[in-house]
C-alpha cells in the first residue's frame, strides 16, 4: 500500500468512522447537538450551570503539563485546530477544513501539511486570530526553554511557513501517523500575550485568554472557577451565560451537593459507584454510566530497587484481587482490562492472558526470583526489602478502600506497603511528573488523543525525571518497545499498526510497566432540563461540548 493511499484510508476509514474508537460509544456527533434535542437553544446566552469536579484545576496554559481536570477548563477557553466527535470523526474548529490528501492538506508522502484557517476568529481581547498564532504555538511547544507538556510528534516539525494570515504550511522530518489525533487535543495560545510577557510559563496563569466559547471570569482558590460566555465566539453557542466549576475533593460530599441540587451537573469521577443505584432513582436528575478510555492502574516507579524487578511486579499483579475491587468496592461498575488500550480501540488486543488472582502463584514467583521471607514477614533480596508506599488523592473513599484491600493481599506475599496519600494539587505536581513516588493508584489513559499510539507514556526518551519530554512517569525502558513505538508513529498502514500495538500490548502484559486493575465506566449526572450533554470517549472530559449546553424552557 502506498503512503498516500494509506493516509486516505486512515483518515476516512478510521478517523472518519467508528474504527478508531469502536461502535460501542453509540452517539452520533455529526448530526449536531442541536438536532439531538427537542428543545431549541436560546438566541442569546441565558442562565448558568454549576458543575462539580473532584479535583481543582491548577494549570491554565494548555501547552504545559497538566492533569485531566485541567483540560475541563482548557476546552472552554481555548480552541484546537479540530476536535473529535464521539464516533471518532474529526470536526473543524479553528481550521476551515480537516487537511487530507484529497484536498491538498497532506502531501502523498505525509511530510507536508497545509492547514487553511477560519478568517472570523478573534481572541477574547479582540485581537484577530491568525496563522501566526498557530506558528507561535507549535514553535513554543518545541522551544527547549519552554516546559511543554508534550513534544512528542510536534518535534518532528522542521519548518513552518505562514503563507497568508489564514493559511499555514509545515514540513515534517518523517511521517507521523497520530498527528491528526494529537492536534485534536492541542490548543492554540495567543502569540501577542505570551511574547509580551516576562515568562511564557506564567503569561496565562491568572487570566488566560483564548478563542474558545467561554472567557475567564474569576478563580476562588480552593473553591471554584467561573467562566463567562464569549458572545463573539465564531461557532455555535455558547448558550449558557455562565459556567461555574466547583471542586469538592471529598467525593461523598460532592455527591451530596449534587443530590441536594447545589450542583447542576457532575462529570468525571463525581458520583462514587456505591451511590450509582441510589442516584438513578433520584427525582429530577439524570444519572448514567458512560464509557471512558482511562484505566485504573498501579503505576510503579521502576527506579525503585524492589519494583524494578519484573518478578516483583508480576507477583504484585497476581496478588491483586481485581474482581473483588470491581464488584465489592465499585459495585460491578467498571470493566476488567489487562491492556493499556481501551476495549473500544481498533488496536485493542483481546488475546492477552486474563488476570487471575492467585496468592500461591505470586509467592511462587517471588520464591523463584530469590526474594526470601525476612523479619516481620517482609521479603528481602540482596539487602533490599520488599517495602514501598502507595499514593493517591486524598478524599477518594473508594480508592482508599482499594488501597486497603491491595495492602492486605500484598501482605500475604511478604510485601510491606504503606499509604502515602496527598491532596490533588500536591500529588499531581512534581511528585508525579518527576517520578518521586514509589507507586501510585491512578486513573489515566495511554494514547495520543484518540489514536492508540502510547509513545508519550512508554518511550524511554519520554521520562521527565531523566530529562525527557513526555509522560513516562514509570521510567520504563524497553528496547523492543521503543522500536515498535517508533515504527508505529511513522506507519500509516492500519493493518501493520494493529500488529505493532498488539505486540506492544503483549510486552506490557508481560513486563507490567503498569499494573492494570480495570477500565473505567464513570457515573455522571445532571439535572433534568439541562440539554446538550453528550458523552464522548474521545474527549478527556464530557464537558467537551459545553458550548451546546442549555436549559430547556418551560
Amino acid at each position: 500500500m502506498t503512503v498516500s493511499k494509506s493516509i486516505e484510508s486512515m483518515q476516512f476509514a478510521s478517523i472518519g468512522r467508528r474504527a478508531l474508537l469502536g461502535a460501542s460509544v453509540g452517539v452520533c456527533a455529526l448530526i449536531g447537538a442541536n438536532m439531538l434535542f427537542a428543545q431549541t437553544p436560546p438566541e442569546t446566552p441565558t442562565g448558568q450551570v454549576v458543575v462539580g469536579l473532584s479535583q481543582e484545576p491548577t494549570a491554565f496554559n494548555p501547552l504545559m503539563a497538566g492533569i485531566e481536570v485541567d483540560e475541563t477548563i482548557w476546552m472552554q477557553i481555548y480552541s484546537p485546530l479540530w476536535y473529535s466527535g464521539p464516533d471518532g470523526t474529526l470536526l473543524p474548529e479553528l481550521a476551515a477544513e480537516i487537511p487530507i490528501t484529497e484536498n491538498g492538506g497532506i502531501s502523498q508522502d505525509g511530510l507536508t501539511w497545509t492547514v487553511r484557517l477560519r478568517d472570523d476568529v478573534t481572541w477574547h481581547d479582540g485581537t484577530p486570530f491568525t496563522a501566526e498564532d498557530v506558528k507561535f504555538s507549535l514553535e513554543l511547544i518545541n522551544n527547549p526553554d519552554f516546559r511543554a507538556g508534550n513534544r512528542m510528534g510536534h518535534e518532528l516539525i522542521e519548518e513552518i511557513t505562514v503563507t497568508n494570515p489564514h493559511e499555514i504550511t509545515w514540513t515534517m522530518r518523517e511521517p507521523y501517523a497520530p498527528y491528526l489525533a494529537l492536534l485534536a487535543a492541542t490548543y492554540m495560545v495567543p502569540r501577542h500575550i505570551i511574547e509580551a510577557a516576562d515568562d511564557p510559563h506564567t503569561a496565562l496563569a491568572t487570566a488566560p485568554v483564548g478563542t474558545g466559547p467561554f472567557t475567564w471570569g474569576a478563580r476562588a482558590s480552593g473553591d471554584s472557577i467561573t467562566l463567562n460566555a464569549n458572545e463573539d465566539f465564531f461557532g455555535d453557542g455558547p448558550y449558557l451565560e455562565r459556567a461555574i466549576f466547583r471542586y469538592i475533593p471529598e467525593q461523598t460530599a460532592l455527591y451530596a451537593q449534587f443530590r441536594s441540587g447545589q450542583l447542576d451537573a457532575t462529570i468525571g469521577s463525581g458520583i462514587p459507584a456505591n451511590y450509582f443505584a441510589e442516584a438513578q432513582d433520584l427525582p429530577g436528575l439524570v444519572v448514567e454510566a458512560v464509557a471512558n478510555p482511562s484505566l485504573e492502574i498501579v503505576m510503579p516507579n521502576l527506579e525503585h530497587p524492589a519494583l524494578q524487578d519484573v518478578a516483583v511486579r508480576r507477583a504484585l499483579f497476581s496478588a491483586i484481587d481485581s474482581e473483588a475491587i470491581i464488584e465489592a468496592i465499585y459495585y460491578d461498575l467498571h470493566r476488567p482490562n489487562v491492556s493499556f488500550a481501551p476495549r473500544e480501540s481498533w488496536a485493542y488486543n483481546d488475546a492477552l492472558a486474563p488476570h487471575v488472582f492467585d496468592i500461591d502463584e505470586a509467592n511462587r514467583l517471588l520464591d523463584e526470583a530469590g526474594w526470601e521471607m525476612g523479619a516481620a514477614n517482609v521479603r528481602e533480596k540482596d539487602g533490599v526489602r520488599l517495602a514501598f508506599d502507595i499514593s493517591t488523592t486524598t478524599g477518594n473513599a473508594l480508592r482508599e478502600q482499594a488501597q486497603q484491600l491491595m495492602i492486605e493481599t500484598w501482605r500475604a506475599i511478604g510485601a510491606q506497603v504503606s499509604i502515602n496519600n496527598m491532596p490533588a494539587a500536591v500529588i499531581w505536581g512534581d511528585f508525579y511528573r518527576l517520578s518521586q513516588f514509589d507507586t501510585l493508584l491512578v486513573g489515566t489513559a495511554f494514547r495520543t488523543g484518540m489514536d492508540p499510539d502510547p509513545s508519550n507514556r512508554f518511550l524511554s526518551t519520554a521520562i521527565p525525571a531523566q530529562g525527557g519530554a513526555g509522560a513516562n512517569y514509570m521510567q520504563w525502558q524497553n528496547t523492543e518497545a521503543d522500536a515498535l513505538l517508533q515504527e508505529g508513529i511513522v506507519t500509516f498502514d492500519m493493518d501493520r499498526r494493529r500488529e505493532i500495538y498488539h505486540r506492544l500490548q503483549e510486552i506490557a502484559r508481560d513486563e507490567l510497566p503498569i499494573i492494570p486493575i480495570y477500565q473505567y465506566q464513570l457515573v455522571e449526572g445532571r439535572k433534568e432540563g439541562l440539554e446538550g450533554y453528550v458523552p464522548n470517549i474521545n474527549a478527556r472530559h464530557n464537558s467537551w461540548n459545553m458550548r451546546e449546553w442549555y436549559w430547556a424552557q418551560d
